[in-house]
């Protein structure tokens, strides 16, 4: 009996850490992988069974890479992020979150690819609330989102949207509560904290891969249209809590300064509790295992 032919996969972002564990994951799968990197970035460990296209920033070059790799479901976790933007932050925001996106989008019409695995923010939730950006890195994704709506009702796209919170995991080089707090408890440092209020859903990134790939299942047997997932703990700390949790796992105390730090304007106090977990899946590691995986090498 003839075996099926491996899966395909076009990932962007997989320069960043959420994606480069992806493409990983789905290399040890069996998948056969391509990713897209801009000018000047590089996928973070060696990987030779990856196949790497370069984006200059064309839309025809774009359509002929998605030609090449004819993925049965593409990846998009490429995005901008900045908290608080400043003037010369909106351009970089658009071009990244949204024109990029709009342009892999009609490289897939046009390639004929209609399955996508979209990255949203709970950030599009202030308040808890259906839409409300937090800020302006959360109101493009939410742009994309109604341009999708085009694809979904002219070309039969079918889109699984995985809405993410606080991700977290080993290696993290990104400027995350996760690393700081490990940094501040084997150096000693004093950390300047906010209010500490804050609810924080955190999600391990073993558990963030299994969401794209239960949301890539998903889209095999869905009708054309746009699905929302929640990738949730279900088990939200407030920042106190957390830090003390950490504390009791790690076996270091942490210098906090409650209150050095202000709270962001629009703070996300509250997670959003909307949406429903990508079909079959749940978190398989909890807060202090993922603690105690997240630890640098001692020498770090």
């Amino acid at each position: 009996m003839n075996e099926a032919p491996p899966r395909r996969a076009l990932v962007t972002g997989a320069s960043g850490y959420v994606g480069s564990h992806l493409a990983r994951r789905l290399l040890a799968a069996g998948w056969k992988v391509h990713v897209l990197l801009r000018a000047g970035s590089s996928f973070p460990a060696p990987a030779p069974a990856l196949t790497v296209h370069r984006f200059e920033g064309a839309t025809e070059d774009l359509v002929r890479i998605v030609q090449q790799a004819a993925p049965d479901v593409v990846f998009h976790l490429a995005a901008v992020f900045v908290a608080e933007h400043r003037p010369q932050d909106v351009a970089p925001l658009v071009q990244a979150n949204l024109l990029f996106a709009t342009q892999l989008a009609e490289a897939m019409r046009v390639a004929g690819v209609r399955k996508l695995v979209n990255t949203g923010t709970a950030w599009q939730h202030y308040g808890d609330r259906d839409y409300d950006p937090v800020n302006l890195y959360a109101a493009t994704k939410q742009a994309f989102e109604a341009i999708l709506a085009y694809y979904v009702n002219a070309h039969a796209f079918r889109v699984a949207t995985l809405v993410l919170f606080d991700t977290y995991g080993p290696g993290d080089v990104r400027p995350k509560l996760m690393t700081a707090l490990w940094r501040a408890a084997r150096s000693g440092e004093r950390l300047a904290m906010s209010s500490g209020r804050q609810l924080l859903d955190l999600v391990y990134v073993d558990d963030v891969v299994d969401a794209y790939i239960a949301a890539a299942d998903a889209l095999r047997t869905a009708a054309p249209g746009q699905l929302h997932y929640r990738v949730s703990s279900g088990a939200p700390l407030r920042l106190t809590e957390l830090v003390a949790a950490f504390e009791a796992v790690a076996g270091l105390p942490i210098a906090a300064d409650w209150g050095a730090r202000p709270d962001r304007p629009r703070e996300m106090l509250l997670p959003w509790t909307g949406g429903a977990p990508p079909p079959g899946w749940q978190p398989r590691i909890a807060l202090a295992d993922g603690i105690r995986r997240s630890a640098p090498p001692a020498d770090a």
